[in-house]
């Protein structure tokens, strides 16, 4: 070993490693600052880390590249001691970090147990860093990003771990040339079987050759990373651990108030751009610097892409290429003047979007896209006034009559017709406000699911109230779509309203049959100072069950498969207990889409205002979804969302298979399932 030749390579190495990343480091702190917290709630952010950065739970999801990825990830860990030991023995042959040498410490040979561990581990980095070669050069993944860097990196895995087994084999044969195979040492062992015959200057030269490559690549690897997206081996920790822990359904808000946010604008609109007056994102420096860490994070595994319904139905959108365009402009161009909109992301990329977070589900890194993109929609609506022409009728509603349809006020209880139903107005201390939504309020096909839920809630003696007229838009549509103003003037309202029936002792529960109504009020109606227990209808329904207070004792046969919302799925964890109604009531066989249910399941294509705008080509997300259905062949398809049913309704008519198929929210199956529905609708197919 050479003490002057290992010296020269790690200071010159670590040093040229220290400027390149604290350059990158740097460049991650040129970002707008976010005012939120990031180093609170320790334990949260530690339990995170663990899940999702050390056990990689999301890497599984594709399970042959996961199982690979934690083999390497956890190899590198490992092997990391033994960088160190040989970078030692460039100094001193003999060292062993202190704790690792042939000798036991404390009565337990931790060295054997390493060497061992060792071992295994680098012959499983060798087997996993194969998996990846094979998928980019005989499997080619079209997610992935297939460049030659990558190639290059899968190299330098394979050769490190060849050279340390090469060294550790012909040293044992220079010791002793008969050395049989050790089962505590299987790589060293199977090496030494490669080079058994060889001669001792052979051998010596194997050795050296093995031990300075090791120590050589290791450091180069470390070099190359800031200048690679394998940089996300130093920033996914951090992303991790640094993550918005808020409810993944809540969108920051731009200001308090209406009142505030106009005077953001205001501001905003006479030029000056400073943070405290910025409205969305429109340059790269508007970014925070959480989100320049997204940025240098993204693996290019391409998994967002391959789960996003835009991108798997044709359209402009890839969350992978928008995360990777922002990033190499933000490379370039750190600062300046440049528009992002249109010179660096076309809108339709932004407008492709249905905040599914399909993508953010399947990031291994917890890299977010949703808020990004309505960030830069917010810029868009409120600052240049350019959005999609199908939304200028729904912003108008929503403004003036409290509904994206555009209908009178006075008519929204008017679905209630016959029903008697008490409203709040009436019956202040009703415990349960009944928010029925403006699909259930406005949409034909919706007014059926209030209906159905209504006979329920009456069926089980629940002491409940509806607002009526009170009740305007929760204001979803508008936010998603970027028109913070509106957002905001609705949830004032709204606000306003349940805050005033709370104080006078009613409306304790807030049961919605829309996941949208649930998802607003319940994580991003906090902001606007409302604190009340939100349950989605699924959620309230089977409670009741549980309680015997709703007995599904009539048979309703047929093979049922049901359709997961983003909304209630993907942001609120709410997956089991629609199906658990389904399973409940007699008669009916559930059936799932294989591969593309709960957290995997396809968007129905409605949400972030896409249910009042033309998607970009023939190729229909509604259309996708309801095809994927259809396969499992049911002959009814269910789902908890107004959205969702009328979007899979279009869908099942676009195949001609509306007199065959029918299209049931859970509320209306479980009341047929309890004798209160108003009309069984079923064709005979599916009534037999």
């Amino acid at each position: 070993m050479n003490p002057l030749v290992m010296t020269l390579l790690l200071v010159g190495l670590w040093g040229a490693f220290a400027v390149s990343a604290t350059r990158r480091m740097r460049a991650l702190g040129t970002g707008s600052p976010t005012w939120e917290p990031r180093t609170d709630r320790i334990g949260e952010r530690l339990g995170a880390t663990w899940t999702f950065a050390f056990w990689q739970k999301k890497m599984r999801y594709y399970w042959l590249a996961g199982i690979a990825h934690q083999l390497i990830f956890v190899g590198f860990i490992v092997l990391l001691l033994r960088s160190i030991v040989l970078w030692g023995r460039g100094f001193d042959p003999s060292f062993n970090l202190w704790i690792l040498g042939p000798e036991p410490v404390g009565g337990v040979p931790l060295g054997a147990i390493y060497g061992f561990v060792k071992d295994v581990l680098a012959l499983l980095v060798v087997a996993g860093a194969l998996v990846f070669v094979y998928y980019r050069v005989i499997r080619r993944e079209p997610r992935m990003t297939l460049s030659g860097e990558g190639l290059v990196i899968l190299g330098i895995i394979i050769a490190m771990m060849l050279a340390d087994l090469s060294y550790d084999g012909a040293s044992r044969l220079l010791a002793d040339p008969n050395v049989p195979f050790d089962a505590h040492e299987p790589g060293a062992s199977l090496a030494s079987l490669v080079y058994r015959g060889l001669s001792p200057d052979a051998l010596s030269f194997v050795a050296q050759t093995g031990f300075w490559t090791h120590s050589t690549l290791v450091l180069v690897f470390l070099n190359i990373l800031p200048y690679t997206k394998h940089f996300h081996i130093i920033t996914a920790i951090p992303n991790v651990f640094l993550g918005d822990l808020t409810p993944r359904g809540r969108l920051r808000p731009l200001a308090k108030t209406t009142e505030e946010l106009m005077a953001k604008v205001e501001k905003a609109s006479e030029g000056d751009d400073a943070g405290a007056a910025r409205i969305g994102y429109s340059r790269i420096e508007h970014f925070t610097w959480k989100d320049n860490l997204d940025f240098y994070t993204c693996t290019e595994c391409g998994r967002c892409s391959d789960n996003c319904p835009a991108t798997k139905t044709g359209k402009l959108l890839s969350p992978k290429h928008f995360t990777l365009d922002l990033r190499n402009h933000f490379n370039s161009k750190r600062e300046g003047t440049t528009d992002l909109v249109p010179t660096v992301i076309k809108p339709e990329v932004l407008w492709a979007c249905t905040t599914c977070r399909a993508c953010e589900e399947q990031c291994p890194v917890n890299i977010s896209y949703v808020d990004k993109i309505v960030q830069m929609r917010r810029n868009l609506v409120t600052m240049r006034g350019e959005f999609p022409a199908e939304l200028g009728k729904p912003f108008e509603g929503m403004e003036t009559n409290g509904n994206p349809w555009n209908l009178a006020r006075v008519d929204r209880p008017a679905w209630a017709e016959g029903l008697d139903v008490p409203l709040m107005s009436d019956k202040p201390q009703a415990e349960v406000l009944f928010w029925v939504g403006c699909a259930a309020s406005y949409d034909d096909r919706a007014k059926k699911i209030a209906r159905a839920t209504v006979r329920l809630l009456r069926r089980a003696g629940v002491d409940f109230a509806i607002l009526g007229q009170e009740e305007t838009c929760t204001g979803d549509p508008a936010r998603r779509a970027g028109n913070e103003y509106v957002f905001s003037m609705l949830a004032e309202t709204n606000a306003a309203t349940l805050n005033g029936y709370k104080e006078k002792g009613g409306a304790r529960r807030v049961i919605t049959t829309c996941p949208h109504c649930f998802n607003t009020i319940k994580n991003e109606y906090k902001d606007f100072g409302v604190e009340l227990e939100v349950v989605h209808h699924a959620d309230f329904l089977l409670g009741l069950i549980a309680e015997k207070k709703l007995q599904p004792n009539n048979a309703v046969r047929g093979r049922v498969a049901y359709h997961d919302s983003c909304y209630l799925g993907r942001y609120n964890d709410i997956y089991e207990s629609p199906r658990s109604i389904l399973a409940s009531i007699p008669g009916i066989e559930l059936v799932e889409v294989p591969d593309w249910n709960r957290k995997k399941g396809l968007c129905c294509g409605a949400g972030g205002a896409q249910m009042w705008m033309e998607e970009q080509n023939k190729d229909r997300v509604n259309v996708k979804r309801t095809l994927q259905l259809l396969d499992t062949g049911a002959t009814t398809i269910a789902s908890a969302c107004p959205f969702c049913m009328t979007m899979l309704k279009d869908g099942v008519k676009s195949q001609s298979k509306e007199d065959e198929i029918r299209n049931l929210d859970v509320a209306e199956l479980l009341a047929e399932a309890c004798g209160v529905g108003e009309t069984r609708g079923a064709p005979p197919a599916a009534a037999e």
